[in-house]
């Protein structure tokens, strides 16, 4: 069943390696039950369990299938970014629908080297969960950049 796992996991899930979606770890957790019951043989056959775990993965490729080829069908299964911060304001009723705190949103930005609210344009929180920042110009350096006279 390892083997098993390891050959699905290494040749037809590389997508899934980089980062975790919901859906990714609905996929793992379903993987691993399906995949318990194999290895304490709760099936008749190892056969079983495999089929199984390639009926979960097979559906998972589809719902990915047809969220690429369908902007409907994308927005039904995969939420739009929301706006956090907006010209160095938190937008603090779109913090409270997500439940992130101040302190939380903060220290996201301190991740991505954003030290100060005033530099951030544009902060999101992804459907992955992940928040990604859009800085003003000039906030790479600490600092805004002037004008140019004349």
């Amino acid at each position: 069943m390892y083997l098993g796992l390891f050959v699905l996991m290494r040749f037809f899930m590389k997508r899934q390696a980089g980062s975790f979606s919901l859906s990714d770890l609905l996929l793992i957790v379903l993987i691993a039950d399906a995949a318990q019951n194999a290895f304490s043989k709760e099936y008749q056959s190892l056969t079983e369990g495999l089929i199984l775990v390639l009926t979960i993965v097979a559906w998972d490729f589809v719902i990915d299938w047809l969220a690429y080829k369908s902007p409907i069908f994308n927005r039904l299964i995969s939420p739009p970014p929301l706006l956090l911060v907006q010209e160095g304001k938190m937008l603090r009723q779109n913090l409270r629908q997500e439940l992130i705190t101040p302190e939380e949103i903060m220290s996201q930005l301190r991740q991505q080297g954003v030290g100060d609210l005033t530099d951030v344009k544009r902060a999101y929180i992804e459907a992955d969960g992940q928040i990604s920042v859009i800085k003003n110009d000039g906030a790479a350096s600490g600092k805004k950049r002037k004008k140019p006279a004349g």
